[in-house]
């Protein structure tokens, strides 16, 4: 069951608002929470619940980096270095090009500008230096090297092809971590922090994987439906295996660590000079615990202190010591603003003013 504070719409990379999640073991409508009716006999069971702020969020993972493999000149490959699937390292040559132009250009002007450093003025010097530093770059282009270590995702080139400048042939991809940009609606900005904890669920993984919230702007933006947003960044550092970039994911990010509660219908709570008290139910037997409680919703107390979870209590029908009267803080009976104790009807629902 979950109680959502706000909700922003989802798009691809986009987030949810936060959420307030009641995790229960076996909890269905809260309508449904009698455990047992025995003629006029009522009773309530003890439930176990985990209660979590968090902002959820949706998208898509990103590699840690990403590089497309581009010929920057034209001309034949005469070499490839490279399959796909390859892990390489910054700086390998993947594929060469014909540079047999650009090394003669280049070693022409080497010869060149030996002679001239003899005879020649120094200005004349200079230019040819320049010029060299710019044959040097056009040898450089006619190879594609790694810019990083990574893997090879994608490279369909063959040798005797004739590429022509910015055709893409592949892509290099660094898996060692995952990033994803996530839309944080505004209401949920204040709630943000960097380094919270974040929890990932990939259709393709059997399990949660956890990461962080890395960095979010300064600054919102709009987006195309009208709401305003910011786009955090989070971070995927140990990553399974079976998980690759660009696959979906759905998530949320942790504002404060869970807690659990114990929480029973408040008409299992009686009231006895001041102090609160419940009837437990065991093999047809009654006994009395005090307890503390504290209100937990409509209809409902968090039980502070006196039970564990899972007992079945008794309804408490006397209305001088009924849970129908409102519970304050720390389990003592409220007045209300005529003096008296508040009275209420039969069990059907629970009456105004708890």
């Amino acid at each position: 069951m979950k109680k959502r504070l706000s909700k922003g719409a989802g798009i691809a990379l986009g987030a949810f608002g936060t959420a307030l999640v009641l995790a229960l073991g076996v909890f269905g409508a809260r309508t449904a929470v009698v455990a047992a009716k025995k003629g006029d006999e009522v009773t309530y069971r003890v439930r176990r619940e985990t209660y979590e702020n968090v902002i959820e969020i949706a998208g898509t993972a990103s590699a840690a980096k990403e590089q497309t493999l581009q010929a920057k000149t034209d001309g034949t490959v005469i070499a490839v270095y490279a399959k796909e699937g390859d892990v390489v390292k910054k700086g390998d040559v993947l594929l060469q090009v014909d540079d047999t132009t650009q090394v003669y250009n280049l070693a022409k002007l080497d010869y060149d500008l030996a002679s001239t450093r003899i005879t020649g003025a120094a200005q004349q010097i200079r230019l040819m230096e320049v010029q060299r530093a710019s044959l040097v770059q056009k040898v450089d282009e006619c190879k594609i090297i790694a810019t990083f270590d990574g893997v090879i995702a994608s490279f369909d080139v063959d040798e005797g092809g004739y590429l022509e400048a910015k055709d893409s042939i592949g892509t290099l991809v660094d898996k060692s971590y995952l990033t994803a940009k996530v839309e944080i609606a505004e209401t949920d900005v204040a709630k943000l922090a960097v380094g919270q904890k974040v929890q990932f669920s990939f259709p393709a993984y059997d399990g949660t994987v956890e990461g962080y919230v890395v960095s979010f702007p300064a600054i919102g933006e709009v987006t195309s439906r009208g709401a305003t947003v910011i786009k955090a960044t989070v971070r995927i550092d140990d990553v399974p295996e079976a998980i690759l970039p660009n696959f979906s994911f759905t998530g949320k990010i942790q504002i404060t660590e869970p807690e659990t509660k114990l929480v029973v219908e408040r008409y299992a709570i009686g009231h006895e000079q001041g102090s609160a008290f419940v009837d437990v139910l065991e093999n047809g037997r009654t006994t009395r615990v005090a307890v503390e409680v504290e209100p937990y919703g409509t209809g409902y107390v968090n039980v502070l202190s006196g039970l564990s979870g899972g007992e079945t209590l008794k309804a408490q029908s006397d209305a001088s010591k009924s849970g129908r009267m409102s519970v304050s803080a720390r389990g003592a009976p409220a007045r209300n603003s005529g003096g008296s104790n508040r009275q209420g009807g039969g069990f059907g629902g629970p009456p105004p003013g708890f």
